[in-house]
């Protein structure tokens, strides 16, 4: 009889697969909304199919070191390349739309286009370094994510995308000349040593005030983008998550 084991690792598989759809949506200019749309929709579906696998495993009692390496190599497509790649074109879409606004000339981005991908591939590059240390880890660290998780880094990128392409104006230069700081920190962000709640009951101690804080955050990031509610949701869920993990263990040291 067959191993029970294809189940999840068909998952797995289609974490990859949305991964790669994901960076042919930007690159084809996007088959139905758009490349700031349809590439952003493939991460979350490979979101979906990358927390589908984990829990497949364990129900069906699969779970293995083969099925663990192939996420890993899946998340580094998905969740690495993928935003990195996103990053760029996000931020050269925000830049270039708000200097013909202001009637700057093409050519003057030259060198910003260039900070841009270096920004995209630093975020990669940490995304690598995070789920190598991740696995390495997995024995030892428990309760918590050492670190941004890089599905959520991924997510980050992707629903800003979205939450960016859907507002009915057209956001300010210093968005756009801040989107590849903001890519940069989110790298940073995933090889720190951050603690990330796993929210599983038995991990990392949530503080009130740093939950509190987040949750404002996450009202205000709402409120500001309330014209484009849906995608100022979905972005505010995973930003949230990022600034959640920085309070908490800031104010977990404190107490």
């Amino acid at each position: 009889m067959m191993s029970k084991a294809w189940i999840p690792n068909i998952c797995t598989s289609l974490n990859l697969v949305f991964g790669i759809l994901a960076i042919f949506m930007m690159i084809m200019g996007g088959v139905k909304f758009g490349p700031l749309i349809d590439g952003p929709i493939c991460i979350l579906l490979a979101l979906a199919a990358d927390g589908l696998d984990g829990r497949l495993a364990r129900y069906l009692g699969t779970a293995n070191e083969l099925g663990k390496e192939m996420d890993s190599l899946c998340d580094v497509v998905s969740f690495g390349t993928a935003p990195g790649v996103m990053s760029v074109l996000f931020t050269l879409s925000v830049v270039s739309m708000a200097a013909m606004k202001a009637g700057i000339p093409p050519a003057n981005l030259q060198y910003f286009l260039y900070f841009s991908i270096a920004a995209g591939v630093i975020y990669a590059v940490c995304g690598m370094w995070r789920l190598a240390r991740f696995n390495i880890n997995a024995a030892v660290v428990h309760g918590y994510f050492m670190g941004l998780p890089i599905p959520a880094g991924g997510c980050i990128i992707a629903t800003a995308t979205m939450l960016i392409a859907n507002l009915p104006f057209i956001p300010p230069m210093a968005v756009g000349y801040a989107a590849p700081v903001v890519v940069i920190i989110l790298g940073l962000l995933m090889v720190s040593r951050i603690h990330y709640p796993d929210f599983k009951g038995t991990g990392e101690r949530i503080n009130v005030i740093a939950l509190i804080i987040s949750l404002l955050f996450a009202l205000g990031v709402i409120y500001l983008c309330r014209s484009a509610f849906p995608f100022a949701v979905l972005f505010a869920i995973f930003s949230t998550y990022a600034v959640l993990g920085i309070l908490n263990t800031i104010f977990n040291k404190i107490a």
